[in-house]
């Protein structure tokens, strides 16, 4: 990739995953819904986060992150983006969050010691790495022994996928660069970095569509329980070898 389609890529992934556009999609009908399905499986899996450190990768704004403080975590938050981190720190200074702390990061190189966190929380940071090897090996580096990874991806076999394949098809430069992931693939990730999955499921079984969202949502946990086919969105749980 040239040095001018890179810089044009970073630019419309800037300008369609900002803070103002994740707002907007949260704000909607359909956005609200996925979101609440979506973050319901992700705090299933992580639990009672109270007095535990949590790390946030992929923070985005800092709305799950919040959430996670208001359950008592201690909150770190990093992102790639900025804007992202700026919006971060604005919403935790609203609610008086003193303790929360974000800063501009990537995935593939944590600025973090190894050893320490008892939870690290990463939601849809895989969409744009091809290859989050470097990643898993060190969201498993930052992790105490017997700690917990709890990942959420796009998930490969959903009509959101074949949705966003097309758009590629059609020209959109940021979904030809985008991934989305099986199930036996986040496995195999966390397996190669030391961690032992524990649980996976899926979530957002609907189309992209907010009337069958309405309708079909109720029959999330139905599909859950059977199969991460046709999941808009997967989750998985994984811990770290050794004692805790």
């Amino acid at each position: 990739m040239s040095d001018r389609t890179a810089s044009a890529c970073k630019a419309e992934i800037a300008a369609n995953l900002g803070p103002d556009v994740y707002a907007k999609w949260r704000a909607s009908e359909l956005g609200g819904i996925t979101e609440c399905l979506e973050d319901r499986l992700l705090f299933r899996f992580i639990g009672d986060p109270k007095g535990s450190d949590v790390l946030d990768i992929g923070c985005g704004d800092g709305t799950f992150a919040m959430s996670l403080r208001e359950r008592g975590a201690r909150i770190r938050g990093v992102d790639a983006s900025p804007a992202m981190i700026d919006a971060a720190m604005k919403r935790a200074a609203v609610v008086q969050a003193d303790g929360a702390m974000f800063q501009v990061g990537r995935a593939q190189r944590l600025p973090f010691d190894d050893d320490s966190f008892d939870i690290v929380v990463a939601k849809t940071i895989l969409c744009f790495v091809k290859d989050p090897t470097d990643a898993f090996a060190e969201m498993a580096r930052v992790l105490r022994p017997g700690g917990r990874l709890v990942i959420g991806e796009l998930g490969r076999w959903s009509l959101w996928a074949l949705q966003r394949h097309l758009r590629a098809l059609f020209g959109s430069r940021l979904w030809k660069m985008g991934h989305s992931w099986t199930a036996g693939q986040l496995c195999g990730y966390a397996t190669g970095a030391g961690l032992s999955p524990t649980d996976i499921r899926g979530a957002v079984y609907f189309p992209r569509n907010r009337i069958a969202a309405r309708y079909l949502a109720g029959f999330d946990d139905s599909f859950s329980r059977v199969t991460t086919i046709g999941a808009a969105f997967i989750a998985m749980s994984a811990t770290k070898n050794g004692a805790a």
